[in-house]
This record gives structure tokens, C-alpha cells and sequence, in this order.
């Protein structure tokens, strides 16, 4: 393992701005991975999880409903925060690149599967499996500290990276807020189970309507009840 390179990966992330980085190992999950992504993405055996906090008072705005709000929101909670993930990604991958081995920075928020509503690669997968957290009812990746109150990027690569933790056992227990707060009714409220499809939690085409017409009332495509409503974010 490439300790040195590791903690050099590690430094540079941080100087960046993220406030969560981890290394997970890929293989208890490439059969997920090959079908998602294909062999471009599963040929991979390691991820770097990386990790920015949505400040709290932006988080605070989702509840109030009007259309100010929504775009305030989305500008600072999803675009600027994807962006500057997606600056440190390149960084890194260039610097493993620099060191000889092969980097893939997956986008922070790029949808490229319209029909099934997802990316080429799962962040949160990789969150997990780093150790950063765990998949909640909401399907989002839930934070000890700050909840699902963060933006992810990946970066995939085949340099030889200590692998920082496992997976967190989920702490969601009996609470269903996130299924609660929904608009839709689009989360069922089951536990995550990797055995089971996303549509036994989520049904991320109602949510994705949803979605739509939020952008029809107000002119920007924005939720977030579900994040603003996890008691693991709330200060």
C-alpha cells in the first residue's frame, strides 16, 4: 500500500476544502458497480470518497417554501458546492495520475441514465464503504456528525490506497422522518439492503416529478425535505 501517497492524496483534499475524505475497496460491491457503470467504471478496485458539509442555515431554507429560498438553496447547497467537489476531484485524479496510476473523477451531480434516474457510479456506495457513513431510508448517505448534510465526489483509481474503514451499521432504528416528510410518498421507510433494488426504498420517479414541478412553480428544480428533516443533521 502507498502510505506516502496516501497521506499526500489525503493533505491535498483537505487543502482544497473538503471535510470528509476516505478510500474504499470496490470489490465487495463490483458486481453492483459492473452493472450501474459497465467495465469502464468496476475496472477500478479502489474509490476516494470526498465530502463537503451543506452550511446549516442554507439547510434551514428548505422548510420556508418560497421561491427566494428554493433558488438560494439550490445555488449553495447544490451548484457551488458540486462545483468546487468536482475541482477537487481533478486535482486529485491528476496528482495520482502525476504518480503513475490511472484516476477517474466521477461528477459530483451528473445524471447520465435518464430512464432509471442515476448516474455511472454511486457516491454514496463509495461514502460507505470508506467508512464515512451509512445508506439511510432516505437512501441518502447519513453522517454521524452532520447527517446527510453533504455533498459527495469520487474518484476512482487502481493505486494501491489504504482503505480507511468499513461500512457503518445503519442507526436509523425505528425513525422514519425522512418517509414522513415527503411530498410524494416516495420513501417507503425500509432499511437498506443491498440485496434488495432502490425501488424497495425509493421511488426515485416520483421523486424526480416532483422535482419537475418545482421548477415549474418556482423556476428552480430543488427539495430537500428529507435531508432538512434526518435528526443525525439537526444542531
Amino acid at each position: 500500500m502507498s502510505f506516502a501517497l496516501g497521506d499526500r492524496i489525503h493533505s491535498l483534499a483537505y487543502s482544497l476544502g473538503a471535510g470528509y475524505y476516505g478510500v474504499a475497496d470496490l470489490a465487495p460491491a463490483r458486481d453492483f458497480i459492473l452493472r450501474q457503470g459497465g467495465e469502464r467504471i468496476a475496472r477500478y478496485p479502489r474509490a476516494i470518497s470526498i465530502g463537503m458539509q451543506i452550511p446549516d442555515d442554507i439547510v434551514e431554507l428548505v422548510p420556508d417554501g418560497d421561491a427566494e429560498a428554493a433558488v438560494i438553496y439550490r445555488h449553495s447547497g447544490y451548484e457551488v458546492l458540486n462545483q468546487a467537489l468536482d475541482q477537487i476531484s481533478v486535482r486529485v485524479a491528476r496528482e495520482l495520475q502525476r504518480a503513475g496510476y490511472h484516476a477517474f473523477p466521477v461528477p459530483a451531480s451528473r445524471r447520465t441514465d435518464d430512464r432509471e434516474i442515476r448516474s455511472v457510479f454511486s457516491h454514496k456506495l463509495a461514502a460507505h464503504l470508506a467508512g464515512l457513513g451509512w445508506i439511510g431510508k432516505s437512501c441518502l448517505l447519513v453522517t454521524p456528525d452532520n447527517g446527510p448534510r453533504v455533498r459527495w465526489v469520487s474518484v476512482l483509481t487502481d493505486a494501491p490506497l489504504g482503505v480507511t474503514g468499513t461500512p457503518m451499521e445503519p442507526r436509523c432504528g425505528t425513525c422514519t422522518a425522512c418517509a414522513d416528510t415527503c411530498p410524494k410518498g416516495a420513501i417507503t421507510g425500509r432499511m437498506f439492503d443491498p440485496s434488495e433494488p432502490r425501488e424497495a426504498r425509493l421511488d426515485a420517479a416520483a421523486c424526480d416529478q416532483y422535482f419537475r414541478e418545482m421548477e415549474g412553480k418556482k423556476g428552480v428544480a430543488v427539495c430537500g425535505l428529507c435531508l432538512y428533516a434526518c435528526p443525525y443533521g439537526k444542531k
